[in-house]
């Protein structure tokens, strides 16, 4: 398609002379641009992914992918629900919880918290949690006395292993005075890590029987949270469960209702931001046109010697199109080099910038994560690639037409 002749004068142009580095400075610019547009859209399209695919972790992890509960009242002998819903086929685990809202007390730290009870074996089974174990053990969550929190409420209120702790329960016996709080004083038994700064602030665990009693749910509990071994598929296994149930009282919610709203507006986010961002690559490849315009003007009465030395049109302008490829092409594999590099040690990076500045440039208190989470999808890569290049070659077309169209005779006739 290029000829060895063509290729011989594309080089030769964009290796600029004495008094013609103008133009090649505007090129230079606009392979950086397009170098930093590439790279900036693939970080950020790799950093929304990775909060995307975090946070859907965290959500299935800690919160399963279906939600059993009654409305507006606990669910009785739950004990015959637990085991209909594990027959469903699909259903990998079961966990009844009870839950409550309450005030957790430390000598003179105090926070609301949720209260979740849940079973010892349960709690050994529930990976997100029980893997993230990092003080105590599971083994002592037993008992009347015994609750599990978070490695930041811990932090927080400088609690450790067999530390006292305080719940405080809006919910309590009426009086002739008014109604009483129930105050009941726990050990911490086990301190995990969730990697999730709400949970590991705002949680607290405590055994089944004894959330129970304290919260006087009877022999009831709460809701029953279900774990699923098709998690993108969860709509048959939702539809299974409440046909097995058969309760009119008792619904049955899965993760897309629940929390569809807030993935559905990372996703919105994602799309917005690989749209502002093309913008960088649209400025320049509007510089690599520039450039171009700038080289075939100064190139004029070039181009009307090798035109009247009998190269053709096509000729001509496949000359320019390689030129303007060439910024296109360099300046994509650059970018998408830088871009790949950064998001894989993105956290190092971050850590570093932290150390080297002094700031913290990453509050999980803010983001709900305990890192910068990054994952690259090699599908997008190739989109912002393959459209990086569209628009660099694209850019190039003009200039390249109004080269092959310069007229020989008019452009020589003041020479």
């Amino acid at each position: 398609m290029f000829g060895r002749f063509e290729r011989m004068v594309a080089g030769r142009y964009l290796r600029a002379r004495r008094g013609e580095r103008f133009a090649s400075i505007i090129a230079v610019f606009s392979l950086v641009g397009i170098a930093l547009g590439v790279a900036t859209l693939i970080i950020v399209m790799s950093v929304m992914n990775g909060f995307k695919a975090d946070l859907m972790g965290r959500i299935l992890g800690l919160h399963g992918d279906l939600t059993v509960f009654g409305y507006g009242r606990p669910i009785e002998a739950y004990q015959n629900d637990v085991e209909a819903i594990r027959s469903v086929p699909g259903v990998k685990s079961v966990i009844p919880m009870a839950q409550g809202t309450v005030l957790v007390e430390a000598g003179r730290y105090s926070t609301g918290a949720e209260v979740q009870g849940v079973a010892q074996q349960d709690l050994r089974d529930w990976r997100a949690l029980s893997s993230g174990v990092i003080a105590g053990s599971i083994d002592r969550f037993t008992g009347d006395d015994a609750v599990a929190i978070g490695t930041t409420m811990a932090d927080r209120a400088g609690l450790t292993v067999g530390s006292p702790i305080t719940l405080l329960s809006p919910d309590g016996q009426a009086t002739p005075f008014g109604t009483m709080p129930r105050v009941k004083t726990y050990h911490v038994a086990a301190i995990f890590d969730a990697n999730w700064n709400d949970y590991n602030s705002n949680i607290v665990l405590v055994p089944l029987p004894a959330a129970q009693k304290f919260l006087m749910l009877g022999n009831a509990v709460s809701l029953i949270q279900v774990s699923t071994n098709n998690p993108s598929n969860v709509q048959p296994t939702r539809q299974a469960i409440a046909q097995r149930l058969d309760d009119p009282r008792l619904r049955v919610l899965d993760w897309t209702q629940s929390a569809n709203g807030f993935l559905d507006a990372v996703t919105v986010e994602q799309n917005v931001m690989f749209l502002i961002l093309t913008l960088i690559i649209l400025v320049a490849a509007f510089n690599v046109i520039s450039s171009l315009i700038m080289m075939v003007k100064d190139k004029t009465r070039d181009i009307a010697v090798l035109r009247t030395l009998g190269a053709s049109r096509g000729a001509i302008m496949r000359i320019f199109l390689m030129n303007g490829a060439f910024v296109g092409i360099v300046g994509t594999a650059a970018g998408s080099a830088l871009g790949i590099a950064f998001a894989l040690n993105i956290e190092r990076i971050r850590q570093w910038l932290q150390s080297l500045t002094g700031t913290n440039l990453f509050n999980p208190e803010v983001y709900f994560l305990e890192r910068l989470p990054a994952k690259l999808v090699w599908s997008q890569v190739g989109e912002v690639i393959a459209m990086s290049l569209v628009l660099s070659l694209l850019a190039t077309l003009y200039p390249s037409w109004r080269a092959a169209r310069t007229d020989p005779i008019e452009a020589l006739r003041h020479e």
